[in-house]
């Protein structure tokens, strides 16, 4: 039987020391659960680090956006050369991932970089994957790299998500871990700070948004410390940190991609009615389609937009905004297949 796939975030906050570089001793402790966990998961390594281990080589550095990707152009060899030490005492040999958005946004290449992991797992290799912040611009960046091991989670199908954070787990307002979640709403998200970590660029906002996604789509999503002997076999096994529960997922993987992957274009607002027809896997007919918010091409994906202004789901879309503006609301006019629609 194979072995169900794990993705293990570690965050710049986990990874760095108290003056910001990095810290080995976390990298050998990482080293030896990872090594643990290996003998049970197929697991990939998402993490930062780079900027941290770099930015120490360049003088003056005050954190533009300029001075980041110079730090990790520096940092990538370190943190790998560091990850690749200690997982030799296990007899794991590594290889490093920079990806960049289009990568995922572009099915083709999509697929192209599961291939290639998979390949690596067929060697026994890990995978150690980050953003390649050296060439990535602005405006089509990872938000950090919460985003991208959810992205990389829903592309092999993960048993589960791991996010190991400085928090320990998600806090209530007393700042206890809870230890369990079902569901991520109203009462939940009133525990929620707007902090972010110390020495990176995401928060708890950002991994209760990704582990949103991630639980839609049917993967378990686990936040836990790094603290105490088999942290993480503990965390999985519920002994410490927050695990949120799975949804069932009938999607199939392609329309996991659009969900996650595909980046949006335009945008589009929807009636109540085709909501529901929508919510009960029909197809989008261009009656339904209230307001054309952002314009798009042919076969792009957009984001559906309720009548209440809620982003409700995302389509690839058969038609261009500007013929389906002229062409008015013919009634049976297809504007996107049930294939091509994934409602959140």
């Amino acid at each position: 039987m194979e072995k169900p796939v794990i993705v293990i975030k570690i965050g710049s906050s986990t990874i760095a020391g108290p003056d910001g570089n990095l810290d080995t001793a976390v990298i050998e402790k990482i080293a030896a659960e990872v090594a643990q966990l290996s003998r049970q998961y197929r697991p990939i390594l998402v993490s930062s680090g780079a900027v941290s281990s770099g930015k120490s080589s360049l003088k003056n550095y005050r954190g533009k956006l300029v001075e980041r990707k110079a730090a990790a152009a520096i940092g990538n060899p370190i943190l790998i050369a560091a990850y690749s030490r200690y997982f030799a005492a296990y007899q794991i040999r590594v290889a490093q991932a920079l990806f960049e958005r289009h990568h995922f946004s572009n099915r083709s290449q999509f697929l192209q970089l599961k291939e290639t992991i998979t390949e690596l797992w067929k060697n026994d290799i890990l995978t150690i994957v980050n953003e390649n912040d050296f060439v990535s611009n602005h405006e089509l960046k990872f938000s950090d790299n919460d985003e991208l091991a959810t992205l990389i989670a829903v592309a092999f199908n993960a048993d589960t998500l791991l996010l190991c954070t400085s928090s320990g787990g998600f806090l209530n307002d007393r700042g206890e871990i809870i230890p369990k979640v079902q569901s991520i709403d109203s009462d939940l998200l009133r525990f929620l700070t707007d902090e972010k970590s110390k020495h990176g660029t995401g928060g708890m906002a950002s991994k209760l948004s990704f582990t949103k996604l991630a639980t839609t789509l049917g993967i378990r999503v686990v936040m836990c410390g790094i603290a105490g002997e088999s942290s993480f076999l503990q965390a999985l096994e519920g002994g410490q940190g927050t695990t949120f529960q799975p949804k069932s997922s009938t999607l199939k993987d392609r329309q996991k991609w659009l969900a996650s992957g595909s980046v949006t274009i335009g945008s589009v607002q929807i009636d109540d009615g085709a909501y529901q027809a929508l919510c009960d896997r029909k197809s989008l007919l261009a009656i339904g389609i209230t307001k054309v918010q952002r314009p798009f091409s042919e076969g792009e994906v957009v984001e559906l937009v309720s009548a209440s202004g809620d982003i409700a789901g995302v389509a690839r879309m058969k038609l261009s905004s500007a013929l389906l503006e002229e062409s008015g609301k013919q009634r049976n006019l297809m504007a996107a297949h049930a294939d091509d629609i994934v409602m959140f």
